[in-house]
Formats: C-alpha cells, structure tokens, sequence
C-alpha cells in the first residue's frame, strides 16, 4: 500500500531527484516541480496527499506558493523546507498555515518520520464523529472542521488537532510540551516556537473572546487553557 502521494517543489533538480529515488524507496509515490508555477500546473491536474515547499525559489518561491494555496481554500497539508538561520521564514511559513518545517540540511530518515507523521494526522481515520460544543465554537472531530458562531472556519491540519487538544481538556493548563506532542506528533525541541505560532493562528482566525465564550488564555511558564464562559 502507497505511504501518500507527495509533490517536491524545489529548484535544486539534484536535490528533488535524491528526493523522489528516496520518498520511493520509502512506499511514497513523488512528484516533482521545479517552481511555484509548475507546482500550481500539478495541483490543477492531480491530488496530492502532501506538498514539500522549498523557501528559496526563484519568481514563485514557496512562501508565496504556501500563501496562494491557502487563499484559494487549500488544506492540502505542507511541509515546507527552510535554511538553518531563517528563524523568520519558519515563523511564516506557520503563520500561513504550514503543517510543519525541517531546517535544511536534514537526514532523511527525520523527514520521512516528518512526513509520516503528518499523513497520520491528516488521513486519520478519526473515529469519533461526536461534535465538541464550546459555547459559540463547535469542533467536528470526523471532519477536522470547526465553526463560529454556525460559520465555517479554516483551519490547517496542525491548527485543527492543536484546538482539538484544548477543547478536550478545556478548563485544564496543558503544557507546550504536551500540546506539541498530542497535536503535532513530535516532542519538543529547544527553541521551538511552533505551537505558540499555531495559538496565534488560532486566536486569529476564530477571534476568541470573552464575549464569544470561548477563550483561549496563556498560563506564564506552564502553557495554554481553552475556557468556557457558561454565563
């Protein structure tokens, strides 16, 4: 059985090659475009379980490829490949709705795992349907979809299973360590700001309030609470 059906775009053909003989070997089925145009051409024509985005790319590069597939609706998730000191371009990357990032150079045996990891998160089979009810939020857990209010709300991959895990132990502290752990399917490494990225995102997008009910509040030096007001 095929792992997922992923598409590389990358500039470096060498690169993306190793990649595709690799990914193979692994049970996936690659693809590879050598820019963002290529990658939007691919996309039109064939479905793709997962994407790996380089930043550095000439006339398209993957930031803005990331940010174009996301206005138009794309949930597909996104794995984007960054250099070693572009903490910024990472930050971005989230903040655009990447699913995760692996700092170049990295091993390969890291990036299948990554990429293992977020085709469970997304094609989970996720059997229980039983909507979660948070005052004006409410979180479909068969469907990875969240509403506000009765209106749709977009949500990545990764920000969905983060506001999941919040909703299931609202009221209760949970640590960034847990959170990165339930949500994200990896530990937490030092420095790592990904989940307080995906709150931002979160926050953001729902426009959590008191107002609304819901809030999601920092806990200084322990972690994140999702709270329900019942007044």
């Amino acid at each position: 059985m095929t792992a997922g059906r992923v598409l590389i775009v990358d500039d470096d053909v060498l690169l993306a090659g190793m990649l595709v003989e690799l990914l193979a070997g692994e049970n996936f089925q690659p693809a590879h475009a050598s820019n963002g145009a290529a990658a939007l051409a691919c996309l039109a024509r064939s479905q793709f379980d997962l994407l790996i985005l380089d930043v550095m790319m000439p006339q398209m590069d993957g930031l803005e490829l990331l940010r174009r597939l996301r206005q138009e609706g794309s949930a597909v998730p996104v794995l984007m490949l960054t250099a070693l000191g572009d903490e910024k371009d990472r930050i971005l990357a989230l903040e655009l709705g990447a699913d995760d990032y692996l700092v170049k150079p990295f091993s390969v045996r890291e990036l299948v795992a990554r990429l293992r990891a977020i085709l469970r998160r997304s094609a989970d089979g996720r059997p229980d349907w039983t909507p979660l009810a948070l005052g004006a939020l409410a979180i479909y857990p068969g469907t990875m979809s969240a509403t506000l209010e009765g209106v749709p709300v977009r949500l990545t991959t990764a920000e969905f299973l983060v506001l999941e895990a919040l909703a299931r132990s609202a009221g209760r502290v949970q640590s960034r360590e847990t959170l990165t752990y339930q949500a994200l399917g990896s530990p937490l490494e030092p420095f790592d700001r990904s989940i307080d990225t995906h709150i931002s995102n979160i926050r953001h997008k729902l426009c959590l309030d008191p107002g609304r009910g819901v809030e999601i509040k920092s806990s200084r030096g322990h972690g994140y609470v999702l709270t329900v007001s019942r007044a």
